[in-house]
C-alpha cells in the first residue's frame, strides 16, 4: 500500500513538474530509493528535476511528502528515538524488532536521537505556556552526576584496532587485547571512578488555590535538564516562568526550593529576586543528624531525642535557636586531642551551613500559607528523568552525546512528544520547500551543549538541521 501510494504520487508530481511548465528545468530518469517505514524497508522509484544553468537539482516527490534525504520515515525516526529514551540503544533495537519484524541499527539510533536533539532548544523556546494555571507558581531545582568516559577510556574507544591474532576464540582475543593495552593502574582509595558529570534539573508547576484556602496542585508540572552550567538551568526557568505570566512585574507568587547548594543560591538572587526561597526540610534535617552523630552516641536515646526537639523548633520558624544550640555543644567539646578537633571541625562546618540559610528555613510561615517545604518533585524527576536512564550499570557517557538524550527525555516525560515531531516535521518540510530540497535529520556527531543565559550567549539562534 505504501508503494503504491508512493507511485500515485511520483505520477502526479511529474504531471505537475513537465518540463515543459518549468523554463530551464529538464528531467532525467526515474531512480530508485528504500525507504525504511514501519513495516519495513519500501522500494520506490522518484524523478529527479535539476536546472539547466545552475546544475542544481531535487527530487519533487521527496520535497513534497516532506521526507528526509537520511532515508527513513518520520514515523520510524519518532518511534526509535522514543523508545531509545526509555531504554538502552542495544534494549531498543530489540523491543522495535519484537513489535514491527525489524529495527534501525544502534547507531541508526543514536544518530536520530543526536539529530532531534538539535531540535530540541528551538522546541523549549517554541512550546505554548500550558493553560488554566493556578495562582502559585512553583520552581524546584537540583542536579545529579552521570558516569562519563575519562580522556584515557576514550583513547582507547578510538585508537585503530588490530586484526584478532584468534578468530575463533572470543575469551582468547580478549585477553590478548587486555596484554596490548599493558598492565592496569591500580586506583587509590580516594579515586572515583564514576567520573561524574553533573547535570541540573528543573521542576516547575503551579498551584491553584481552592474554596477551602489551601493550594491544589501540582498544575501543568514540566521538567528540564541540561549539563549546561546552573547558570542556564536557572535561565530556561525563569523564561518559562515569564511564559506562564510569573513576570517579576506581575507580582505573583514564586517559590523556588532547592537543597541550599550555594551557586543555586546565587542565581535564585539573579533570576528570582522577588521570590521566596527555600531550603529542603530533608536537608536541613539531614544536618541536624550529622551534628547529632559527633555529640551523642551512634543510635542512643539521647541522639535521635536531640534531632527530634531541634527539627520541632525548625518547625517553629526558630531556626537561630537551633544554631545557637549548635554552638553551645560545640563550645563543650574539649579542644585538645586529634579526635576532638576533627569534631569541632566538622561541627564547624554545619554552623556555617545554618548561618547563612537563617532565612530560609521558616517553614511555619511556609505552611500556614500552605507553600512546599520540601523538594520531593525535583528529587524524583532526578532518579527518574536522569537516574534511570542515564546513571546505569556499565554506562560511560560523553556529556555532549547524552544532553541530546536526556532532553528528548525531558520531552517524553512532560507528555510533548507527538506536539514536538509535528514541530520538527513542519520545520524540515517548509525548509525542503524554501530550499527545493530535502535535508538530513540524523546527525553523527552532537551539538554543542546549550548556551542561553550564560555569559557567552548573546542572542538565541536557531541551530541547523543535522547534515
Amino acid at each position: 500500500m505504501i508503494a503504491l501510494f508512493l507511485a500515485y504520487v511520483e505520477e502526479k508530481q511529474r504531471r505537475e513538474h513537465d518540463p515543459h511548465l518549468w523554463p530551464g528545468y529538464k528531467r532525467q530518469q526515474t531512480r530508485k530509493r528504500d525507504l525504511g517505514t514501519y513495516f519495513g524497508k519500501v522500494a520506490y522509484w522518484r524523478t529527479y528535476l535539476y536546472h539547466t544553468k545552475s546544475k542544481k537539482g531535487h527530487f519533487p516527490l521527496d520535497v513534497s511528502l516532506g521526507l528526509a534525504a537520511d532515508g527513513f520515515s518520520m514515523l520510524i525516526r519518532s518511534l526509535g528515538a522514543r523508545v531509545a529514551t526509555q531504554m538502552s540503544y542495544g534494549q531498543a533495537v530489540c523491543q522495535l524488532t519484537l513489535f514491527m519484524g525489524w529495527s534501525p541499527c544502534q547507531r541508526t539510533l543514536e544518530q536520530f536521537v543526536l539529530g532531534l536533539g538539535r531540535q530540541s532548544g528551538d522546541w523549549f523556546e517554541a512550546a505554548p505556556a500550558p493553560e488554566n494555571d493556578g495562582e502559585v507558581l512553583v520552581v524546584q531545582i537540583d542536579s545529579k552526576g552521570i558516569p562519563t568516559a575519562t580522556e584515557g577510556e576514550l583513547k582507547k574507544r578510538r585508537r585503530k584496532r588490530r586484526k584478532s591474532k584468534y578468530p575463533g576464540s572470543k575469551r582468547h582475543h580478549r585477553w590478548s587485547a587486555r596484554q596490548q593495552l599493558g598492565p592496569k593502574k591500580r586506583k587509590n582509595p580516594s579515586d572515583h571512578s564514576k567520573n561524574a558529570k553533573m547535570a541540573t534539573i528543573v521542576v516547575i508547576y503551579s498551584l491553584r488555590m481552592a474554596q477551602d484556602d489551601q493550594l491544589e496542585g501540582p498544575i501543568n508540572k514540566k521538567v528540564y535538564a541540561s549539563f549546561a552550567p546552573k547558570r542556564h538551568a536557572f535561565a530556561i526557568a525563569r523564561r518559562e516562568a515569564d511564559k506562564r505570566g510569573f513576570t517579576q512585574e506581575s507580582g505573583k507568587l514564586i517559590q523556588v526550593v532547592t537543597d541550599g547548594d550555594n551557586d543555586l543560591e546565587r542565581y535564585c538572587k539573579e533570576f528570582f529576586p522577588h521570590a521566596t526561597h527555600t531550603l529542603d526540610i530533608f536537608h536541613a534535617t539531614e544536618y541536624l543528624w550529622k551534628a547529632a552523630g559527633f555529640l551523642f552516641l551512634q543510635g542512643s536515646f539521647d541522639l535521635e531525642n536531640w534531632v527530634a526537639i531541634q527539627k520541632d523548633l525548625l518547625f517553629e520558624d526558630e531556626a537561630p535557636k537551633v544554631l545557637a544550640e549548635i554552638q553551645d555543644q560545640l563550645e563543650k567539646l574539649p579542644k585538645r586531642g586529634s579526635r576532638s578537633k576533627w569534631r569541632r571541625k566538622e561541627l564547624g562546618k554545619i554552623i556555617n551551613y545554618f548561618r547563612k540559610r537563617l532565612d530560609l528555613m521558616k517553614y511555619k510561615s511556609y505552611l500556614a500559607k500552605d507553600l512546599e517545604v520540601a523538594s520531593g518533585a525535583v528529587e524524583g524527576a532526578v532518579n527518574y528523568v536522569i537516574g534511570r536512564r542515564l546513571d546505569c550499570g556499565g554506562m560511560r557517557w560523553i556529556k555532549e552525546r547524552a544532553e541530546a538524550l536526556l532532553q528528548l527525555r525531558c520531552i517524553e516525560v512532560n507528555g510533548d512528544w507527538d506536539a514536538f515531531m509535528e514541530f520538527v516535521h513542519e520545520r524540515s518540510y517548509q525548509k525542503a520547500l524554501a530550499n527545493k530540497k530535502t535535508h538530513f535529520l540524523k546527525a553523527v556527531s552532537p551539538s554543542p551543549l546549550p548556551t542561553y543565559g550564560t555569559p557567552t550567549h548573546s542572542s538565541p539562534k536557531s541551530e541547523p538541521i543535522a547534515s
